[in-house]
């Protein structure tokens, strides 16, 4: 199993790979959010959906680089089906989402433009139900839907990404454009996203979980656990030096529990996820 300080290195240092092995599941049904999850002003208005497909598949090598998915299948099924029955209460239902498990004992989950969404399998130990699983996959959600990543790596690495994409698509420098983008989110995955973005996908997430029929504190328990934590672990450290505190994320979450409290008696799904995600024991 790899250690976290070997996928820190990897995901600074690894080239790109093409992303493959996710599996996906047939959509089960569209929730229009409306205003409860409303899109802000989008700052990649030129980067047209397929476009967007192209970088995420970019975007995805590089945590592909730093360590393979997990080899079960059953398990990769099962994170798919939770995935995207919460990726249909989002208002891009219609993204081909795919979810994968990371075999490394780093603990994190990472999103990428177009609807990848990976979690660790050292974070899915630390679970204790399906609600806490939702939570997480929902945040990452929030990340696709608010085009998060897309819009950091076009700030802060000055990239025009739809005319990159287009060059690459011509043949025009391909492997230079690739390896342009490529090293774009591999920066990106080792700095993180600006905190009010992991702010908004925190609050975004229990919204979708809460949307798909699970409790909506299964996010803060997990934020519980990982405050727990010793943060000197190095299976932490990639994720405290990328995202705000738990404590802070709590803290943020906590004004908006008395919307949520109507939602708490929704499914926790505790024996379900021991039985589907035991084969990591």
């Amino acid at each position: 199993m790899m250690k976290r300080a070997t996928l820190y290195s990897a995901v600074l240092l690894l080239p790109t790979l093409l992303l493959s092995g996710c599996v996906l599941e047939e959509s089960l049904r569209k929730v229009d959010l409306g205003e409860t999850l409303r899109v802000g002003q989008q700052a990649f208005g030129e980067v047209d959906q397929k476009q967007e497909l192209e970088i995420g598949k970019e975007a995805s090598a590089v945590l592909l680089g730093a360590a393979p998915l997990h080899g079960d299948t059953k398990l990769q099924s099962y994170v798919n089906r939770v995935g995207l029955w919460i990726a249909q209460q989002s208002e891009r239902p219609d993204l081909p989402w795919k979810f994968g498990v990371i075999e490394t004992s780093s603990i994190n989950a990472f999103a990428a433009p177009g609807g990848h969404v990976f979690i660790t399998s050292g974070l899915l130990r630390l679970m204790q139900s399906e609600a806490e699983l939702a939570g997480v996959l929902g945040h990452e959600i929030a990340h696709v839907i608010q085009k998060h990543h897309l819009k950091a790596v076009q700030q802060s690495a000055r990239l025009d990404l739809a005319s990159m994409v287009v060059a690459s698509q011509l043949d025009e420098d391909r492997q230079r454009q690739l390896e342009r983008i490529s090293n774009g989110f591999r920066d990106l995955y080792s700095r993180g996203l600006e905190r009010d973005d992991e702010y908004e996908a925190d609050r975004m997430g229990v919204i979708l979980a809460a949307r798909a029929g699970y409790d909506p504190y299964g996010l803060p328990a997990v934020l519980q656990t990982l405050g727990a934590l010793n943060p000197a672990d190095s299976d932490l450290a990639l994720l405290f030096g990328t995202h705000p505190s738990p404590a802070q994320r709590l803290s943020r979450l906590e004004r908006h529990y008395p919307q949520l409290d109507r939602y708490a008696g929704q499914a926790m799904l505790a024996e379900r996820y021991r039985q589907q995600t035991r084969m990591l024991n």
